[in-house]
Parts: C-alpha cells; sequence; structure tokens
C-alpha cells in the first residue's frame, strides 16, 4: 500500500516524531509511506525519512486554492498512484481530502491531532466561515477520520463521531526503549553547564502561543521565589523563542534559564536533568512530550485543557484561570510528593510505538473497506 502523508509544514513536531518512529518499524516490503509539505524548507526529518526509503514532496501555494489544487494534482500523477492519502493538517484537511478525492484516491484519512477549539472559539466571522466549511468537507470527504483524544475528535470531526464506525479514537505512542537505558544523572547536568544538586523544571514543546510560555515564564518568576536555585530548562524552537528569552533577561532571571533548541536526546535529558515537567499550554490534542516525560518517571503539573486519555499517576492538572503563584505552590507541593512510576506502566505500555503502529497498519486495512464504500457514494 502506498501512503501519502500531508504533514504542512517542515517542524520537528509530536505528529511528525510520531510518523517517523512507525515508519522505522515499517514492513516497508508491504507500505511505502511518502510525505508532502507545503514548504520549501528543509523537512526536520527528512534526511531520515529518505534514507528508510520514503521520498519528501514540496506542493506550494496552499493559500492559493486554485493553484495549490493544481500542484497537488502534479504530485499525484508524478509520485503515485495512491492508495491513500492521510492528512495531518487539522482544519486544511478539509481541501486536502477533497483534493484527493477529486483525483480519485480511495482512502481519505484525516487525523485529528489539536483540539483547537479554545483558540477557535475567538475567531472572526472570515475564519468561522472557513473552519464551517472544511469541516463539512472533512465529513464529506474522510473515508476515515482518528483522533488522539476525544477532545481533538470532537474538534474536527462530525457530531456524531463516536457512534460511527469509520471514525475512531486512536492515541499516539511514544518509543519507550530510550527511557529504558540507564543515564549517569550528574555527567547529563555537567554538560548542560547544571549543578548536580540543581532542582531543574523542563518543558519540551515549540515557541508558539499554543505553548503558552509566556505564562510558564511567570510560574518559573514565582517559583524562584520559593526555590532561587531552580534551573528552567526549555527545548525547542519557535517564532517566539526571541521574545521570550527577552522577558526572561528583562526579569533578571537569565541565570535560572537554559534555551536548548532542538534536541534529538529528548529521552536522555528527561532522565538525567529533569527533576519534573511543566506543561502549561492553551490547547493540545494528546502531547506525546507528557508521555515521554512520565516514561521518564517525571511528576507533570500540566494545564485543564490537556486531554487525560495520557495520565498516570505521575500527572497533575491545574486551572489556566489561576496565578502563577499558584502554579508555582502547587509545583513545589507536587514535587515534595516525591511520586514514582516505572516506564513499564500499564497505561504508557498501551501507549508504546509498536501498539501505534499496528494501530495505523489496521486503520488502512479498515479504511480500505470504507473507502470502498465512499467511492461508491461519491459516484451516486
Amino acid at each position: 500500500m502506498r501512503v501519502l502523508h500531508v504533514v504542512g509544514g517542515p517542524n520537528r513536531g509530536g505528529a511528525e516524531t510520531w510518523l517517523v518512529q512507525v515508519l522505522r518499524r515499517l514492513d516497508r516490503d508491504c507500505y511505502k509511506f511518502d510525505f508532502l509539505v507545503h514548504s520549501n524548507e528543509h523537512y526536520a526529518y527528512e534526511d531520515e525519512v529518505v534514507s528508510l526509503g520514503s521520498r519528501v514532496i514540496r506542493c506550494l501555494s496552499p493559500n492559493n486554492l486554485p493553484r495549490y489544487a493544481m500542484n497537488f494534482r502534479r504530485v499525484l500523477k508524478e509520485y503515485g498512484p495512491y492508495d491513500c492519502v492521510h492528512s495531518h493538517v487539522h482544519d486544511y484537511s478539509g481541501i486536502v481530502l477533497a483534493l484527493a478525492a477529486f483525483n480519485d484516491v480511495p482512502i481519505r484519512v484525516v487525523q485529528s491531532h489539536l483540539d483547537s477549539r479554545p483558540v477557535d472559539a475567538l475567531a472572526g466571522t472570515a475564519r468561522r466561515i472557513y473552519l464551517k466549511v472544511m469541516r463539512q468537507l472533512i465529513a464529506r470527504y474522510a473515508t476515515i477520520g482518528t483522533a488522539v483524544s476525544a477532545k481533538a475528535g470532537d474538534c474536527l470531526f462530525p457530531p456524531n463521531w463516536r457512534s460511527r464506525g469509520n471514525w475512531r479514537l486512536d492515541p499516539l505512542g511514544i518509543d519507550l526503549e530510550p527511557f529504558m537505558v540507564d543515564v549517569d544523572r550528574a555527567r547529563v547536568r555537567k554538560s548542560l553547564g547544571i549543578p548536580d544538586g540543581a532542582l531543574v523544571i523542563g518543558h519540551v514543546g515549540r515557541f508558539q502561543e499554543q505553548k503558552n510560555h509566556t505564562f510558564l515564564a511567570d510560574i518559573a518568576a514565582q517559583f524562584l521565589r520559593i526555590r532561587p536555585d531552580a534551573v528552567f530548562v526549555l527545548i525547542g524552537e519557535g517564532s517566539l523563542r526571541p521574545a521570550i528569552e527577552a522577558r526572561v533577561n528583562e526579569e533578571g532571571l537569565a541565570r535560572n534559564f537554559l534555551f536548548l533548541g532542538v534536541r534529538s536526546d529528548v529521552p536522555k535529558l528527561m532522565k538525567g536533568a529533569f527533576d519534573a515537567f511543566l506543561f502549561p499550554s492553551l490547547y493540545e490534542g494528546l502531547p506525546l512530550t507528557v508521555l515521554e516525560a512520565q516514561a521518564a518517571g517525571l511528576p507533570c503539573l500540566i494545564s485543564d485543557s490537556v486531554s487525560s486519555e495520557g495520565d498516570t499517576r505521575l500527572v497533575f492538572r491545574e486551572s489556566l484561570s489561576n496565578s502563577p503563584e499558584v502554579w508555582a505552590e502547587r509545583l513545589n507541593r507536587v514535587l515534595q510528593l516525591r511520586v514514582d512510576c516505572a516506564p513499564t506502566d500499564q497505561l504508557l505500555r498501551s501507549r508504546s510505538i509498536s501498539t501505534s503502529a499496528a494501530n495505523l497498519i489496521h486503520i488502512y486495512s479498515s479504511g480500505a473497506s470504507h473507502g470502498a464504500e465512499r467511492g461508491a457514494e461519491d459516484n451516486e
């Protein structure tokens, strides 16, 4: 089966990381993945996916529908035929799926990775119309839909999606193997310039509004009044990073912050450097970094807007309506609990990348039958 994954941007995000981890375990004699991106930038995983036999294909001008439609058709003709188009680009999936249907792709999968309703509720009239049209297109042209969490499904799928056989809930998985490896904490901390006895609060995520780094910095400022020796380690890149770094400098907190950029050794850093994980996102789907933090045995203080499918006893929730002072005090209490959880916890086992990869193959198998049914409907 030949599958074209539409991932949009060149980012090293949770969905992109998950797809590459699935690709590593794929029976590539039976399944071939290609990746369609909407940018000329170097795709974060491009070198690896190419080495694994996949192609990274540029399809530009997503904001110009006639031109994008021509480019999309060209991609299908030049690199196809494809048995399946699998779209990961949230609302824009409506356009992707419609174009795939018009070009006779039989299996059309939409995957919702995000619950964007908190920000959608603030949209203007034009944006609201766009969102409504996209959801109608998704309902019309998807042969199967899969959501990483119930909230993510409620955001993008038809109102009755839970009772329909071609719409399903499939939380993503993580690679647990790196979390089974022993790590020399003293060495890891020394490599980062962190004293071995320092208290380290970590965060992993792109510097964008969704991740709420401004609020995180406010929490940090309050927490440092309780623990002046604490260090906040932020992993990730994004357009808002300069603004957050400037804010930290203005508050005189630079010596308590480390900005590490994009890292390929996140499991080692979580196990070797972090003491806790802080994640005050405004909205999410099912953030894989929170699963990874739990796999590393870290207590996690997260916002109440994050879906609960991935929770273990290591997860603690706080309302975004509460002040940074409340969050800082809660973080301090969480650290004093000294909870412990091995990465072999039953929930984490069910979220392994092997299980997730098997679920994806099942989606394609079931999607073939739904695609045949939907194709008949399209031709009526």
